[in-house]
């Protein structure tokens, strides 16, 4: 029997908890839902839950050091955290929790502030990192992603492969023949070796096509290989070159464990215009692979993202349903989501807008203080990012913006002393970085920040030729 809160009560709930998981997996094996590839691969993910918690535990600390305020329960219903502190001996994989972490290696430490009545000093842009970990996946959507959404993308991806390669060797009408043959086949049953289905398909007498299929189909990520979320943690940032910072920061510190890395933040063909970066790693031991999952979001867009959970649970129970009505249906709510988020993207976007408005109250200063000693207060401000546009656009905008300050387009008119046109030019082109660095493209076009600012110009006039750029791409 298990006592809450007695010293052994987090291990003993896990250890349960971790009996009842493989009691599901193997009777998924037993009814066929799964291979016995996926079952053992299953198995580990959800044997030792204390101990692959221990080490999700010991990354935040590597990464982030000790938590700066107390650790709080965290409730999945409101998305937010329960005022109810915890000790770190009940820390469990069956339940959430939320912390606020720094993040030592801020670009973005201290640039931004405003000055109210008495000196006081409010910071529009923190160094915490509010960090959710979330609990074990549970084992029954583990099981439905295995063999509903990941194995349904795993089937398009091998007939597409064995379509590509087929057809490049012979008929188009023969490759199509042959995909069409594997889709039934994999539809049949849960299928994780496509090449022996392939090979028995296409029969004897084509021994350079059989290679080339086998390579082609041997780099298809298998469906169980596509769940990383079974460990998984959200850091909620308040601009995106600190999430990004973070990023190359844990690459730096354990290349050998990045699984993969991912950067939506300018993603424009999302269909829920969904914005964040991910980053999976490998904290497994001694050769086994355990994945964490690592949602890097930014705290605006965040706030606009948790109030679409209902909807996406709808979209989501909706899309291994094979009907065109739901299909429909489905779509429409993605749009709704799409128009939704964009409205995120336009809320942060005013903040990064407002952040440019503190910047040109001290930046005269900063050029003033530089002078006589060689060193510019913006050096390394923005840190500049791997993650970033091509270079072809950022020459686009550098080129037309000094075409802008030579015209006096843009030009300083309360500077705390007379500029030269080389001092303007640093100044512009560093809140032009700036503004390419943090904020997010618009899907909908010709949307503009509503402030005839000098800040707010030169925003609307990087953002403008952004959106020329992935109007170019479309």
């Amino acid at each position: 029997m298990l006592i809450p809160h007695s010293e052994f009560y987090a291990a003993d709930a896990a250890a349960d908890h971790d009996r009842k998981n493989q009691a599901a997996i193997e009777a998924a094996r037993v009814a066929g839902r799964i291979n016995d590839e996926a079952a053992q691969y299953l198995s580990e993910l959800y044997s030792d839950s204390m101990t692959w918690f221990r080490e999700v535990f010991y990354f935040l600390g590597k990464c982030f050091g000790a938590p700066k305020a107390p650790v709080m329960r965290y409730d999945y219903a409101t998305d937010s955290a329960i005022d109810e502190p915890i000790k770190i001996s009940d820390i469990n994989p069956l339940s959430p929790y939320i912390v606020h972490h720094r993040l030592d290696a801020d670009p973005m430490r201290n640039q931004f502030f405003t000055s109210e009545a008495g000196h006081k000093i409010d910071l529009a842009v923190s160094s915490i990192v509010t960090v959710i970990v979330g609990a074990q996946k549970s084992v029954d959507r583990a099981l439905d992603k295995v063999t509903g959404k990941y194995y349904a993308a795993y089937v398009e991806e091998v007939v597409n492969t064995v379509y590509r390669v087929i057809a490049a060797q012979e008929r188009e009408a023969s490759a199509r023949a042959v995909a069409d043959k594997i889709r039934a086949k994999l539809t049949e049953k849960y299928v994780s070796t496509p090449s022996e289905a392939v090979l028995s398909i296409i029969g004897s007498g084509h021994e350079k096509l059989a290679v080339d299929l086998v390579r082609a189909l041997d780099k298809v990520p298998r469906p169980r290989m596509r769940l990383q979320d079974v460990w998984r943690v959200k850091c909620l940032f308040d601009l995106i070159p600190q999430a990004r910072t973070f990023i190359e920061r844990v690459c730096e510190m354990m290349p050998d464990r990045i699984l993969s890395v991912r950067d939506n933040f300018y993603d424009m063909k999302n269909p829920r215009n969904y914005r964040d970066a991910k980053l999976v790693i490998d904290i497994g031991k001694d050769g086994r692979v355990v994945p964490m999952e690592i949602i890097c979001q930014v705290r605006t867009f965040f706030e606009f993202e948790k109030q679409t959970h209902g909807h996406y649970e709808v979209s989501r129970k909706r899309e291994n349903k094979n009907n065109k009505k739901v299909a429909e249906a489905s779509a429409t709510i993605e749009r709704k989501l799409a128009d939704f988020m964009e409205r995120g993207v336009k809320e942060y976007n005013l903040m990064i807008c407002q952040c440019l408005e503190d910047l040109f109250d001290r930046v005269g200063w900063n050029i003033l203080y530089s002078q006589g000693n060689g060193v510019s207060m913006f050096d390394g401000f923005p840190k500049p990012c791997k993650l970033y546009y091509p270079q072809k656009i950022l020459d686009v905008i550098g080129e037309k913006l000094d075409n802008a300050i030579e015209n006096e387009v843009f030009r300083f008119t309360k500077a705390p002393a007379n500029l030269t046109m080389a001092q303007e030019s640093e100044i512009f082109h560093f809140m032009a970085r700036f503004t390419l660095v943090s904020a997010m493209p618009y899907v909908q076009k010709d949307w503009a920040v509503p402030l005839d600012t000098m800040a707010g110009k030169l925003f609307n006039f990087v953002m403008t030729e952004v959106q020329r750029y992935y109007k170019k791409k479309a």
